[in-house]
């Protein structure tokens, strides 16, 4: 494991004119969790949009291992994994088959993926939950099981973007502690959150404001 992302001066943009991120750099290190806070339109899911290669910046560049992040499918071929804040799951799929697809695409045998997927939504409390169709599953649970599918990759790098919005204390918390056994295992975490207390929870933090990045613990 071991890998290290870097986002070196990026400056992303929409519009020429109007940079959303403007200088912003950041590592993700194997073994911690680097939250990202700040308010809403602050820049925190473009920045991770950039990580994860779904956003190509107009300045600076984003490099795994040293070399230049060129788009999503290198993202993905480099163990990148994105739990997006719109949780991305196909609702006429169960809790389950939406794990199982997602592994199986990534090249998991079909044993080892059933298996991935039962101990990922356990992990997440939805064990009951893992033959209902996911649009009679209500929002907390559909985020669970978007996180579930993310965990279940075992990326290198893991890229979680507001994953806790939905979600009540205890299962924030349980989140929380699941991102962090993810750094212990020797993944790089980076959290996008404004919730101030699972930020507190993190190893570093890096706040953004208007595009601008500031690192408040490193």
């Amino acid at each position: 494991m071991g890998r290290m992302l870097r986002a070196e001066r990026v400056t992303v943009a929409y519009d020429a004119n109007h940079p959303v991120l403007t200088d912003v750099s950041i590592s993700a290190l194997p073994g911690k969790v680097l939250a990202v806070t700040g308010p809403s339109g602050a820049g925190k899911t473009t920045l991770l949009w950039a990580l994860a290669g779904l956003l190509k910046p107009v300045g600076g560049a984003v490099t795994i291992d040293g070399a230049p992040l060129r788009d999503r499918d290198h993202a993905i071929s480099e163990s990148i994994v994105l739990v997006p804040q719109d949780n991305g799951l196909a609702p006429i799929l169960t809790a389950a088959e939406n794990v199982t697809v997602t592994l199986l695409a990534g090249g998991a045998s079909a044993a080892d993926a059933r298996r991935a997927t039962v101990d990922s939504l356990d992990l997440l409390g939805l064990s009951s939950q893992a033959d209902q169709l996911v649009e009679e599953l209500s929002g907390g649970q559909q985020q669970r099981t978007a996180i579930a599918r993310g965990l279940a990759l075992r990326g290198d790098i893991v890229l979680a973007d507001e994953v806790t919005s939905e979600l009540d204390a205890q299962n924030r918390q349980r989140v929380l502690e699941l991102l962090l056994a993810e750094a212990r295992r020797g993944a790089a975490v980076v959290f996008a959150t404004h919730d101030p207390e699972a930020a507190a929870g993190c190893d570093a933090e890096l706040h953004l404001m208007d595009g601008v990045a500031q690192l408040v613990r490193a």
